[in-house]
């Protein structure tokens, strides 16, 4: 497999700006691997798709408002910051992107706040666009933190051109959201209600959380024709004992286990042990699934429409099969089915 083999042409109507008005609403296509058959329902039947004691693995990590807006001193240019995650709580040091890149250098000040009551300097050149900030801030911690989220922004994609309105904060939150910690959402589980939820629950469908914070790496486009030459971002995760307890004894039963999202099938396949049961886990993981690959845990998937040469593509290839996934591609172009972020979802039983 080679990139070009992820490559389709998506019509711009089709990218969802805006989530469907109830989460639960959204269309769901329903790939039957074993039948080779598509169907086309609403994401709140697929409480149809499963029965008691099979379980659903959710991603509890929580987004942090990590798009900032600084003024570079003496220039006083409008610079972005997005914030990707924090190297040292004690001196305040983080890793960022900054846009617009070509203006920002080592021992550069930027100011944030109408007072400018949060300044950072720059003290390193990570990448094109990446730089680690020290941010310089008088008072605790917590106060800090308190800060970051009062100056921060919901972190749209960039392919959302709206400006961020009030209402993504909990639009771009999946309802189970715990642990802070992710730059982006797990967009799977953006289709959850709190009803679909409980009527899931009430059926006797089991749930298992674990957390995977989700960076831009996910997102980084691949640009190289060798998939096996492509070097994922680490993203820091945990799955708890409890949490493999259920996941084991599911697939010890033969149910489904089902990952809510791509970035619940890296969690589960970064922790398999060599009797091909899951682990408990801590740690930073750069899992790429591509095809051709034998998954170990997980027997069904929810997931998003994703992008062209994605690594999200690829593993959806590889868990659906190639063929079949180009189908169901071509089928969501021709049924104008909503792709990215807020779109609507795929279930691959």
């Amino acid at each position: 497999m080679k990139l070009s083999n992820f490559n389709f042409e998506l019509p711009k109507e089709l990218l969802a700006e805006y989530p469907s008005e109830n989460r639960d609403e959204a269309r769901l296509m329903v790939l039957n691997r074993k039948e080779q058959t598509i169907e086309h329902k609403k994401f709140k039947d697929l409480i149809d798709y499963f029965e008691p004691e099979d379980v659903m693995v959710l991603n509890n990590t929580k987004v942090f408002p990590a798009r900032l807006y600084g003024n570079k001193e003496k220039t006083g240019a409008r610079i972005e910051v997005f914030l990707l995650r924090e190297l040292n709580p004690e001196t305040k040091l983080w890793d960022v992107l900054v846009d617009p890149a070509r203006k920002i250098r080592i021992g550069n000040k930027l100011y944030f706040g109408e007072d400018e009551s949060l300044v950072a300097e720059v003290i390193d050149n990570t990448t094109s666009r990446g730089r680690t900030l020290r941010f310089l801030y008088d008072g605790s911690y917590t106060d800090f933190r308190k800060k970051l989220k009062e100056l921060g922004q919901t972190p749209l994609p960039k392919y959302i051109k709206r400006d961020v309105e009030p209402e993504d904060e909990d639009r771009y939150q999946t309802i189970y959201a715990k642990n802070e910690g992710a730059v982006a959402a797990p967009t799977a589980g953006l289709h959850f209600s709190k009803h679909l939820l409980k009527r899931l629950e009430i059926k006797g469908v089991d749930f298992a959380e674990v957390t995977l914070h989700v960076g831009l790496g996910t997102f980084s486009p691949v640009e190289v024709e060798d998939l096996s030459k492509h070097k994922m971002d680490s993203e820091e995760a945990f799955i708890e004992k409890n949490a493999t307890n259920v996941i084991n004894k599911a697939k010890q039963e033969k149910r489904k286990v089902c990952a809510v999202g791509t970035t619940v099938m890296r969690v589960l396949e970064s922790a398999v042990s060599s009797d091909q049961t899951l682990n408990e886990f801590g740690g930073w993981t750069n899992k790429f699934i591509f095809p051709p690959y034998d998954f170990n845990i997980a027997n069904c998937m929810i997931t998003n429409f994703h992008t062209p040469k994605s690594t999200l593509l690829m593993m959806v290839s590889a868990f659906a099969g190639h063929d079949f996934m180009k189908k169901a591609y071509e089928e969501a172009v021709k049924e104008k089915y909503r792709f990215y972020t807020y779109g609507d979802a795929m279930l691959i039983l």
